[in-house]
Parts: structure tokens; sequence; C-alpha cells
């Protein structure tokens, strides 16, 4: 087996940067703003908060955890302490990244598309209603994006963790926060803005239900990169001496912060566009590629900050990739022992082989409808909908059982005096399995039309 010396992040910097390079991605950019707009803005955003800094801490601290006391991916550390059938859930989790990354590829794709689109000053037709339908009902063009997003993730990735994901990162999320900002200070400045800010930062209570908080939930567990394997690969490239608990709070708030970012970037500038209309910002999925491209057309420099938009959306989503890709890569070196390039060879063949059938049920194989759902779709459902609560519950069963609480209390205490340890104990072992069978059962039924999300 290839040895891992030398996959190790060079410190407390390096783990934060990827880790929060992982977590914000296109969950941050693309599905907070359309879940804030339609759940009630403010009240859904106090409620996301909530969820990050007691589940999402709880989830995020288990599976470092797990990962820098075996200095294994999710396979090796399920094997370590898990008895029985339990042990499986290693290659479950271990799975759910190969799964997802062909479809966020192909993503990444349309997100270069638009990029290169603004860029060339196509910001007519980039706002055109048809514009995103017909594109990617194409059978050759959106494979060819696909492909080469794949290629940037690889590029990173084959460089290996220090050279590659954590120089990577030290570049692109200080570019990301900087673009962010730019963007939210042209949003917020447009005339009728400052209603939309107020919409998504301050809570309104009369909007609260339940399913502002499993909808919060949901997007917490996609935004975090929680129960994908990642986690657990990533905490086994972190050296011992590495403060775990001030790291972990430095990427809620990264996290976080890019979140709050990603509204203010949106919302406030739907809302000027659309004058003040609340339902402009029910495109759901489709306001990223549909309804924000729009905005910037009715903008003045719409094409330099669409293109600039749509660059911090390929940042935030190249980030995530590498993360996906790179967990998948030390799945294969780990169980197999083949060497970096391989086992990258071997992912690109998969995300290739996997994503142009994700591509293509836009267009040519759209008539392929498992569940009802697009083929991209039906791929998003199975990871985040049912794989990955599944997963994090596996997860929080291998604490208790497997580990024991004072097992990844001590490892947290090797660098960190672990403040918040009552209430990780009290999370992992009642509210966070509860949490994850009610996220699962209500994503399941919202998908079969028994209740709506």
């Amino acid at each position: 087996m290839e040895s891992k010396k030398g996959n190790t992040f060079s410190g407390k910097l390096g783990f934060v940067l990827a880790v929060s390079g992982s977590a914000v991605g296109l969950g941050n950019i693309w599905r907070f703003p359309y879940l804030a707009a339609k759940y009630g803005g403010g009240i859904f955003l106090l409620v996301y908060i909530l969820l990050a800094v007691t589940f999402g801490f709880t989830l995020i601290i288990s599976e470092t955890a797990l990962g820098r006391m075996t200095g294994k991916g999710p396979v090796g550390a399920f094997k370590t302490f898990a008895k029985g059938k339990l042990a499986a859930g290693g290659w479950f989790t271990a799975l759910i990244p190969m799964l997802i990354v062909p479809y966020y590829c192909v993503i990444g794709g349309w997100v270069i598309k638009y990029l290169v689109g603004f860029a060339s000053g196509n910001v007519t037709e980039m706002a055109s209603d048809t514009y995103f339908s017909e594109f990617t009902a194409l059978p050759v063009e959106p494979v060819i994006w696909l492909l080469v997003f794949i290629a940037l993730t690889f590029l990173v990735v084959i460089f290996g963790v220090e050279k590659g994901i954590e120089r990577i990162s030290k570049i692109l999320m200080p570019v990301l926060l900087v673009l962010a900002v730019i963007i939210c200070i042209y949003s917020v400045t447009r005339p009728g803005a400052l209603e939309g800010v107020a919409y998504y930062l301050i809570p309104d209570f009369s909007k609260f239900s339940l399913m502002t908080v499993v909808a919060a939930m949901g997007q917490m567990f996609y935004s975090l990169s929680i129960a994908m394997g990642i986690l657990i690969t990533y905490g086994s490239y972190m050296k011992k001496e590495v403060d775990m608990e001030s790291s972990v709070k430095q990427i809620e708030i990264m996290d976080t912060l890019v979140a709050i970012l990603a509204g203010l970037m949106i919302i406030p500038a739907v809302f000027a566009f659309s004058g003040g209309d609340q339902s402009a910002l029910n495109a759901g999925p489709s306001l990223m590629f549909i309804t924000i491209p729009k905005v910037f057309e009715s903008m003045g420099m719409g094409q330099i900050i669409g293109a600039v938009f749509f660059l911090l959306v390929l940042v935030a989503a190249l980030t995530s990739s590498i993360s996906l890709m790179e967990t998948s890569v030390a799945t294969i070196q780990e169980r197999f022992g083949w060497s970096r390039k391989k086992a990258c060879l071997l992912m690109v063949a998969e995300m290739a082989i996997l994503g142009i059938p994700c591509s293509l049920g836009f267009g040519v194989w759209d008539f392929i409808k498992p569940l009802g759902l697009s083929i991209l779709d039906f791929f998003d459902f199975i990871t985040n909908s049912v794989m990955m609560p599944i997963s994090a519950f596996l997860i929080c069963l291998l604490v208790i059982k497997g580990t024991g609480l004072d097992a990844i209390a001590n490892e947290v205490k090797l660098s960190s005096r672990f403040r918040r340890e009552r209430t990780y104990r009290f999370l992992v072992r009642g509210l966070v399995p509860v949490g994850l069978l009610i996220i699962f059962v209500s994503s399941v039924l919202n998908v079969f039309g028994i209740i709506t999300i």
C-alpha cells in the first residue's frame, strides 16, 4: 500500500481552508438562497445558524475525530471500531461522494458555460427564458463543459494534499470571500434592495413551521459536507497538535458567513429587479441559472457583475468537487494499495461514465425518469435525502457503540480544551439521531408527494 506520508495538511490554516472549501460549494451559493427565500428569509437563516452550531458541530467533531484517531478514511475508520454489520457503514459512506461528484461536475460545467457567456458579453442571450433549458438539452456542448470541469478537479487532486488541495484552497478561498463581498455590496446598494435585505436578515416568526426546520436541517447537512466521508478523510490528514475544536468553530463561521453572503448577493438583487415582488424569489433551483441572469441584464455593469458572480460560483463548486474526488481517491488507495495517479484516473473515468448520463438526462435521454425524476435529480435525491442521513446515523452509532464518547472526547482534548463537550455528549446521544430520522422520513415523503417541503 502506498504510504500516507506527506498526505497531511501543513497546519491548522491548511485544514480549515480545505474543509471550508469543501463545505462552501453549490450548497451555499446555489441552494441556500432559494431555500431561504422559500421558507421566510430571516426565520430560515436563524434556524439554520442554530442547527449549524449544534447538530453541525456534533457531526463535524465526530467525523474529524474518527479520521484523526485512525489515520484512515471512512472504510478504515468503521473497520477499526465497528462490530458486525455496522462495519459495512464505512463502504456505505464511502460510496456517497463517488455518486455525488459525477452530477456535481455536470452543474460545475453549466457554471463554466455561464461564466464564459457573461465574459463574452452574451448577457441578453444568457438572460432569456429558454436559454438554460435549450443549452442543457443539447447532446454535446454540456458534456464538453462537464469534461472540462472534471479535468480542472483532476489537476488539483493529482498533486496530493499539501501541494494540491491545501495550496489551491489557500488561493481560492480568499478569492471567493473577496468576490462575495464585492457582489454583496453591489447587490444591497441597488434601488429597492433594502427591502430584500430586511426580508432576509430580520426573522418573521409568523413564517416559522416544521418545514422550516426540516428544510434548514437538510441544507445544513448538504452545506457542511457531513456524512460523505470527506470530514473523516480530511481528519486523517490533520496533525495531532492542531486545535480541533477551534478549527471546527472557524469552519462553522466560514461556512455560515458564505451562506449569509450568498443570500445577500441574490435576494436583495431579485427584490430590486422585481420591484419588491416576493413571488420572483420562488424560482427554486432555477434561481441561479434563470432568474439571476435576468437581474444582471437589468443592471448597469451587468456583464462584469455577472462574470464575477459566476467566477465566484465556479470557485465554490471547484473546492467542493476537489474534496469529493479526494475522498474517493483516498478510499481506493486505502483499499487497493494503488498509487494516487492510478486512483485518480479511475475516478476520472467513473465521473465521466456517470456524469454523461446525468447531463444527457436533460436532452436525448430525458425519457429516462427514475421515480419521475431526471437522472441528475435522481442521483441527488438518493445521495442527499436517503444515503446521507443514514450515513450520519451510522456514524452516531459508531461513536456511541464503537469508539465510545470518551475516546472521541480524549482525541479532541489532545489539542483542545473541548469547551462544548457536555453539549456534544447530549446531542450525539439523542437529539442528532432523532433529527436525522426526521430529515430522512420527510425527504422521502416529499419526493413521493405525500408532504411538500
